[in-house]
């Protein structure tokens, strides 16, 4: 028997984090080769925003509303400055800044009605993301095998990344005008009040955009990370979730938590590593926005002294301290992380979703042509030692197996057999060779896909305590009862139902002789639609009379059956007995 980190798919080897997709998810079929990774997540957006062309225009208008005053706020306190207070005019002063009181309500007014159209464009884009990542998940497993990992990831997507989608779109539909038009308000704003002090605003806050800029590609691969490492974490938890019997049968509990423990650690470290960016992203804030009111503080003796007047001067500082910095705020705190969550999650999401104009049209079925199916146990020049120094048990061994073929393996003890068990289900891999499952090379499958591929049965057999029906339906609870009865019969195994309660009786380990817990395993491998069984020594423990019924009942189901046995009867009932001894291999056809 191997050790539980071979078998079981929470303990086996994984690369380091961050982790790459175990397979190439299928791409949007809008996505041309050699496109950037946002094309089909921009693409994915522009199907999620159809139709809400009107809410646009009425969010775009709002907008409007909402960032105009700001070109009026530093020329409204300038004129409240020089025409007013200093020209000893306060009416004029007051009535001046009750301009800018009401041009600041008309701005809250506008920013609040603008909420209505961004929450009837959201939502709806929300939810046809919904649809699409839901209904590509659906086809991709229709497609494949189903495999929890992929169940994972897509749950993953659904309930984060959609959301993500979602919080960021609106942040970015309510931000990103205002904010464009708040920048060209300062800009037009200060050149027309005082145009000395527009190199010292305009200077500090190209160079900030301008690292911000190149900032961008690198904070963009940690949120890929960041979004990678939440997937393997949801698909780690479900698998220490559906395995919990299995893993405590195996003795394999810590090893499952350290799994997950170094998912939920790579997963912290990728936020972690996104979030260092934030002390850069506070450097860019003050460069951008400390640094023009800075250099005006320095540089005002000399404006004020080539004619920039008080108020302007003044007006400057407004449009600096009141409108520059908190749009700039949101440039690089908000908008910068806001709009790479939106694109990174939207080209994730851009690998499942399909769209309706992207689904298939259904179309007439058309001749296929069936390719013969692989054998289901090919062996190409395998050697395997257990040791680098240590005499190989198998040499250049060569065998194929298809499907409904039987072939026995004997040998005296010592000589591989068990070994050959293993590496026929890939719980070893050989030294020199190859070992193929149903066509696929078994050292590149998950153990998920090796589990679809071959059942084995050692002679010792694991049963967990539980119903009899439990026992028999693991690893597939589908398993109708009427399924149950008649593998049951045709292994000649209904008298377990006698003896234990029926198939809702309570059996384990310590409740079963070792002969009934074979034929409780046996009765489960008849039911796995793995298209290799590997019987090792399974029926050692039952009479001749049970074995030879087994047989049969093997011989009658689809798929190829390996048997290792040391019983010449059970050989000789095979179609090739493969002989194994300490120095060679021959195989032994014989007559069906």
């Amino acid at each position: 028997m191997t050790s539980p980190d071979r078998t079981h798919p929470l303990t086996a080897p994984r690369p380091p984090h961050p982790p790459t997709p175990r397979q190439p998810e299928a791409p949007l079929p809008s996505r041309q080769s050699g496109a950037p990774p946002s094309r089909p997540g921009l693409a994915l957006l522009r199907v999620a925003l159809a139709g809400s062309l009107p809410e646009l225009w009425k969010l775009a208008g709002w907008t409007v509303l909402s960032a105009a005053p700001a070109a009026l706020s530093g020329k409204a306190l300038a004129l409240a400055v020089d025409r007013g207070f200093l020209a000893r005019q306060p009416a004029t002063g007051w009535g001046w800044l009750a301009l800018f009181a009401a041009a600041a309500t008309v701005s809250a007014w506008g920013t609040r009605n603008a909420y209505r159209p961004l929450a009837r464009i959201v939502e709806p884009a929300r939810d046809r993301l919904l649809r699409a990542t839901a209904d590509g998940a659906l086809r991709q497993t229709a497609a494949t095998r189903p495999d929890p990992d992929t169940a994972a990831v897509a749950v993953a997507r659904i309930t984060r990344q959609v959301e993500a989608v979602r919080d960021s779109l609106a942040g970015q539909l309510l931000l990103v005008s205002h904010l464009a038009l708040t920048l060209v308000a300062v800009v037009a704003g200060t050149a027309a009040l005082a145009p000395g002090a527009l190199v010292p605003i305009c200077a500090p806050l190209l160079l900030s955009i301008a690292a911000f800029a190149a900032l961008t590609p690198r904070m963009a691969r940690r949120q890929r990370e960041l979004f990678t490492t939440e997937e393997e974490l949801t698909a780690s938890a479900l698998r220490t979730m559906t395995a919990l019997r299995d893993l405590t049968a195996c003795g394999a509990e810590q090893q499952a938590v350290d799994r997950v423990l170094a998912d939920v650690a790579a997963n912290e470290a990728a936020g972690r590593a996104l979030a260092r960016l934030a002390a850069t992203r506070h450097l860019l804030v003050a460069l951008g926005a400390r640094g023009p009111l800075a250099v005006l503080a320095l540089t005002a003796p000399t404006l004020l002294r080539h004619g920039l007047s008080p108020g302007a001067l003044l007006g400057a500082l407004a449009y600096l301290l009141g409108t520059l910095e908190p749009a700039l705020r949101l440039l690089v705190q908000g908008l910068g992380p806001s709009w790479l969550r939106l694109t990174v999650a939207a080209e994730r999401l851009a690998t499942t979703a399909v769209s309706e104009e992207e689904k298939p049209a259904v179309a007439p079925p058309s001749p296929v042509r069936r390719r013969p199916r692989p054998p289901a146990l090919e062996l190409r020049g395998v050697d395997f030692a257990w040791g680098r120094d240590a005499q190989p048990v198998l040499r250049d061994l060569r065998l194929t197996l298809r499907d409904g073929e039987h072939l026995a393996v004997v040998g005296p003890s010592g000589t591989g057999k068990s070994t050959l068990g293993a590496l026929a289900a890939g719980l070893l891999h050989p030294d020199r060779g190859h070992v193929l499952l149903s066509g696929l090379p078994a050292a590149q499958l998950s153990p998920t896909a090796l589990a679809a591929l071959r059942m084995l049965l050692p002679q010792e057999p694991y049963l967990f305590t539980g119903t009899l029906a439990e026992n028999l339906r693991w690893p597939d609870p589908s398993l109708s009862t009427a399924r149950l009865r008649q593998a049951l019969h045709d292994l000649d195994a209904a008298s377990l139902t006698d003896r234990h309660g029926g198939l809702d009786g309570a059996v384990g380990p310590a409740a079963l002789s070792p002969g009934e817990r074979q034929l409780v395993a046996l009765v489960r491998a008849y039911l796995s639609p793995a298209p290799l069984t590997i019987l090792d020594e399974a029926t050692s423990h039952l009479d001749a009379t049970a074995e030879l019924r087994i047989d049969q009942a093997f011989r009658t189901r689809p798929g190829a059956l390996l048997t290792i046995t040391h019983r010449p009867s059970q050989a000789a009932r095979a179609d090739r007995v493969l002989h194994l001894d300490t120095t060679a291999w021959s195989l032994t056809h014989r007559p069906r």
